[in-house]
């Protein structure tokens, strides 16, 4: 059983997140295997040439990790993080999915896939949690 009872709770709980939340970012779904966040896209998440900033889909694929990680074993912090940036968007929306690749006693290791609303992969987020 995950530490937040209701998705209601962690939505709560997250909104600590100020800017993930205040961004737009939503927890849709949680349970102890998979997280799936999603952001709906304006011109406030825009870089100077007119595309989706690259800090803007890090931060939803980060947002994933830490209600995943932290649904599972509160408190746990971010170690290391790698991603690779796939493809431009193309859609309006943005769909972050994490899902444990290790859960062990002391850390875990989560990949984070982000797609757009098409169905384009947008990036790939690994991300290597520390349980405090």
């Amino acid at each position: 059983m995950g530490t937040f009872k209701t998705l209601e709770e962690a939505r709560e709980y997250f909104k600590g997140d100020r800017f993930a939340t205040e961004s737009g970012m939503v927890i849709d779904e949680l349970t102890d295997d998979i997280c799936v966040c999603s952001l709906e896209l304006n011109e406030s998440h825009t870089n100077a040439h007119g595309g989706i900033m690259g800090g803007v889909m890090f931060t939803l694929a980060d947002f994933a990790f830490a209600a995943l990680s932290n649904h599972n074993h509160s408190v746990t912090v971010a170690q290391q993080v790698s991603v690779n940036y796939l493809n431009m968007v193309k859609g309006n929306k943005l769909i972050a999915t994490a899902r444990f690749k290790k859960n062990g006693r002391s850390s875990c290791v989560i990949n984070v896939d982000v797609t757009d609303d098409t169905g384009k992969d947008i990036i790939q987020f690994v991300g290597t949690g520390f349980k405090l």
